[in-house]
């Protein structure tokens, strides 16, 4: 495999990480089906010299050459038409494909990034590459068919004015056959008996219920408790929830060398089936976040790679669609995949009060932290006595118990989930727990 660029990226740019990600799900899912000639389009991308530049690699060999350099005009027409056949065989592929629902919105995203005008043309040995910007996709004009083009109208100003004329004579019928006479309209009204009124006690009003929020205090309240978020979005999510724990740790534990490449791929595809851990948790998480209050506010952390957790800023109600998107686009990275764990919950204790207030934080991971060798029960104890009424509930996906310290030192709970079911229950519960999902009353 040959580099065909290196592009200089800010590997602290969350939106750019996530594209990234995205791409690089989308070259897994898309290779299998494939042929080599048609995947070559598609350039692979790789992190190198300490995150700070984006690689582009391609299986092709020669010369990489950049489109809009090429002087030949000919040549340049044969590349594009060769790249709209690739791109085409692409999309009757997708077609033809079975994909669930998160599969589907995947390939949806990304082929008008393939498609877009601002992606960079490569040409390696007389075949176009794509090396995508990650961009907002520029697509070219829809062509529009002859048959859509519209005729001369038909309607003219006479037509109109024909239409009037009728309408006029047909109302001057129909006064002369049924004439209007208001008097006799008023003369056919019956006269009306007055009833005198009958007092009716109201019944005393019902106590409002103490399992709801009054509006009036969603309104007033400045001080709100908070919510964050720690999403573990690391490469062992992917692990499916359909074999066993030991499957599990075999298959973890598994020497890939002695394999050929077409049982170590059948083995991983086995492995990491849906559902997964990522997709379960994505799928409950963005239920949950529907039933947390109005009045409380959410931030998102997520585990990707080390040595930082990435954070967002918080998102109130009216907001909630777009965290939601940001959880739903969530794809472990390829390559430096990790969980730094000890950063994330140190980070979101940081955006939080705890003192004042009660807030919230929730984990959602598999694991524990292996960025830092730093003890994150310490840390825990530390938040515990400097933000005491800062409360942290733990989903254990795996159930490994690694960072139950976490939730102990804090007042909060750890709920087991190593199945769909479980997932679904424990979620719940653990959201339940914390006190957040109370109505607004009416």
């Amino acid at each position: 495999m040959q580099r065909i660029i290196r592009i200089k990226i800010d590997h602290n740019d969350f939106q750019k990480m996530s594209l990234l990600d995205q791409y690089n799900s989308l070259l897994t899912l898309l290779k299998p089906h494939l042929t080599e000639r048609t995947f070559s389009i598609l350039a692979t991308p790789k992190l190198i010299d300490d995150n700070q530049y984006l690689g582009w690699y391609t299986d092709l060999q020669g010369q990489p050459v950049f489109l809009n350099s090429v002087a030949d005009e000919v040549l340049k027409k044969q590349i594009s038409e060769k790249l709209q056949t690739r791109i085409c065989d692409i999309e009757l592929t997708i077609k033809s494909l079975q994909l669930n629902e998160d599969q589907q919105a995947l390939v949806s995203s990304w082929l008008p990034r393939i498609k877009s005008l601002g992606n960079q043309i490569y040409i390696v040995n007389g075949e176009p590459v794509i090396i995508n910007t990650f961009e907002d996709p520029i697509l070219p004009p829809p062509v529009v068919a002859l048959s859509t083009i519209p005729m001369k109208k038909f309607w003219r100003w006479w037509h109109f004015l024909i239409l009037a004329l009728l309408f006029a004579a047909l109302g001057s019928l129909l006064y002369f056959l049924y004439p209007f006479n208001k008097a006799n309209i008023v003369d056919e009204i019956p006269k009306l008996t007055i009833i005198p009124p009958v007092l009716v006690k109201k019944p005393e009003p019902a106590p409002v219920a103490r399992n709801c929020i009054p509006k009036e205090d969603v309104i007033k309240n400045n001080n709100a408790s908070k919510m964050v978020m720690i999403f573990d979005n690391s490469a062992s999510m992917t692990l499916t929830l359909m074999e066993s724990k030991s499957a599990i740790n075999q298959y973890l534990a598994s020497d890939f060398s002695m394999m050929t490449e077409k049982e170590a791929d059948a083995y991983e595809a086995r492995m990491t089936r849906l559902p997964n851990r990522l997709s379960s948790s994505k799928k409950v998480a963005l239920s949950t976040i529907d039933k947390i209050q109005k009045d409380i506010n959410i931030a998102l952390v997520t585990l990707t790679s080390c040595p930082v957790a990435q954070t967002t800023s918080f998102y109130d109600h009216a907001s909630r669609e777009k965290l939601k998107n940001k959880i739903n686009k969530l794809n472990p990275l390829e390559y430096n995949s990790a969980t730094p764990l000890y950063s994330g919950v140190q980070q979101a204790s940081k955006m939080l009060d705890g003192v004042n207030r009660d807030d919230y934080i929730l984990i959602i991971s598999d694991g524990e932290d292996n960025c830092t060798k730093s003890n994150i029960c310490t840390l825990a104890s530390k938040i515990a006595a400097k933000q005491p009424r800062l409360k942290i509930n733990i989903v254990d996906i795996a159930g490994q118990h690694k960072i139950d310290c976490v939730a102990k030192s804090t007042g909060g709970k750890v709920y087991i989930a190593q199945n769909p079911t479980e997932i679904v229950n424990q979620m719940n519960n653990a959201v339940s727990d914390l006190n957040i999902t109370k109505p607004i009353c009416e």
